[in-house]
């Protein structure tokens, strides 16, 4: 069943979720400054492309990203680019609910919004 959701998801719009993650990955590995975010944006742009089956959940505290300095980061990501792939999640998931088919894959866009608002501190697991 998961198989089936993912390939879905993939062919309804997970593949756009994926090139935005993934462009904002790339822009932020260009500048040297932007590193801390750019693994937060390709953990997460896997997870955009495939998410069910997987969740995205908080790492440990005291790894890398947590804390105040995770915290930080996640404001400076908010500021400068976050709010913009969150924008982009609710429009998705939106679309999608308006269709009793969709409404699976719109919940799946509301949960991507909400990462992308705080993704720094974040990993994913199965489920």
């Amino acid at each position: 069943m998961r198989l089936l959701l993912n390939l879905l998801w993939f062919v309804l719009g997970g593949w756009v979720s994926l090139l935005l993650w993934l462009l904002s990955g790339v822009l932020l590995a260009i500048t040297v400054v932007g590193l801390p975010w750019s693994m937060a944006a390709f953990r997460i742009a896997g997870f955009s492309a495939w998410p069910f089956g997987r969740q995205v959940v908080s790492k440990p505290d005291g790894e890398l990203g947590t804390g105040p300095f995770g915290f930080l980061l996640n404001v400076i990501w908010f500021l400068l680019g976050g709010w913009y792939l969150a924008a982009s999640h609710l429009v998705m998931g939106v679309g999608l609910m308006l269709t009793i088919i969709g409404i699976p894959f719109g919940l799946q866009h509301i949960k991507l919004a909400v990462i992308s608002l705080a993704p720094v501190g974040k990993q994913v697991v199965d489920i």
